[in-house]
């Protein structure tokens, strides 16, 4: 029997199976069973590191990257020409494979390249078409646009949102607070540090047997799911934030406007009468969670036209010199700070230091 019709037995008996405490050590045992076989499919046995995937090896420019996803017809590629040519001019790339051009705009000094993600859907995760490629590129987006035709959109989440999933994309969401570590003798020791609702130390147990793990240490300090365990010991899963744009407003009344603006990391817009890229932008940056810092040389005003983009969790003044050229850092005496992330205008600070948006740095460098 092949990959793909093992997944679809077992996709079909998890549907059979209802959801209670009594299943849940049988549930989380297909699910793990699932989880491998994917693996199989993006990356099959003996491939030897895999070929390159030709067109599909799109070079990462700017500071960050956006993928878009959707349906055909749902008005991508009409939003990624408005969007790139109202903003910034479209970059010309040889993309024959994609069918598609990669597009560049600049934003709040920051620039961000927009990628066309078409073939994703079709049951992408389970090895048809070309989704494979495609979904290799989409696990390096700082950010995906999910967008949705706004007449028929839940129907259309669920299935992209499931790809996605299937091929260990995590959307809006954290990594577990989980602890886990191999070992070599001991068994496992468990410990729920926090009260669980879909999971038991038989349930973690016959997950980790199927992986062949029989000595661990696993600490739980969330209210984990089966899901976040096999997440936990595949390792290779990627944590994207989404925004779900909702395309063609101008066919919808006031009132269901009112509606879709409540739903969580959604923005309604209109791509071909260009309504709503404000909001659209603007959620887009609160994001991509980027960090401006302007450079400012001795004796000069600070250079406020082109900041050096780091993002947050990685805005050190090491961070900052590395950006610039890691050379910086084998002279580095101190730095200088103005800005929300200092007491002291200008204070002295060591590479350690953590920058906030549009700070200003002037590097002092050891004399001789």
């Amino acid at each position: 029997m092949g990959v793909l019709e093992r997944i679809a037995d077992i996709e079909a008996e998890m549907d059979k199976t209802q959801k209670n405490k009594a299943t849940a050590r049988h549930l989380g045992l297909l699910k793990a069973q699932l989880a491998k076989l994917r693996r199989e499919l993006i990356e099959p046995k003996g491939a030897g590191g895999g070929g390159k995937c030709e067109g599909f090896d799109v070079a990462k420019t700017g500071d960050a990257r956006i993928g878009f996803v959707g349906f055909p017809s749902v008005g991508k590629s009409t939003l990624l020409t408005n969007l790139a040519g109202v903003y910034s001019e479209v970059a010309a790339y040889e993309f024959t494979t994609l069918t598609t051009v990669p597009g560049v705009i600049r934003y709040k000094g920051a620039k961000i390249q927009l990628l066309d993600l078409p073939g994703i859907i079709e049951g992408a995760k389970d090895g048809k078409g070309r989704g494979k490629q495609v979904i290799a590129v989409a696990r390096t987006c700082n950010l995906i646009f999910i967008v949705l035709d706004v007449l028929k959109p839940l129907g259309h989440k669920r299935l992209i949102e499931r790809e996605l999933e299937g091929f260990g994309i995590r959307l809006n969401k954290e990594p577990p607070n989980i602890y886990f570590k191999r070992k070599d003798k001991g068994g496992i020791n468990y410990q729920a540090l926090v009260p669980q609702t879909t999971i038991d130390l038989e349930t973690v147990k016959a997950i980790l047997g199927e992986y062949k793990i029989h000595n661990a240490d696993i600490i739980i300090r969330c209210d984990a799911t089966e899901d976040d365990i096999i997440d936990l010991i595949e390792g290779n899963r990627v944590y994207v934030p989404a925004i779900y744009v909702l395309n063609k407003i101008d066919q919808i009344s006031v009132e269901e406007l009112d509606i879709i603006y409540k739903v969580p990391h959604c923005v309604p817009i209109s791509a071909h009468h260009k309504w709503n890229f404000d909001d659209l932008l603007e959620k887009m940056w609160l994001y991509l969670e980027l960090v401006r810092i302007y450079t400012k040389p001795k004796g000069q005003l600070p250079d406020y036209a082109s900041p050096v983009v780091l993002t947050q969790g990685r805005s050190s003044v090491e961070d900052f010199c590395n950006k610039i050229h890691r050379a910086i850092l084998l002279d580095f005496k101190y730095a200088l700070v103005w800005g929300a992330s200092v007491k002291h205008l200008p204070q002295k600070v060591g590479k350690e230091h953590v920058l906030l948006d549009e700070d200003v740095v002037q590097i002092v460098k050891k004399a001789g």
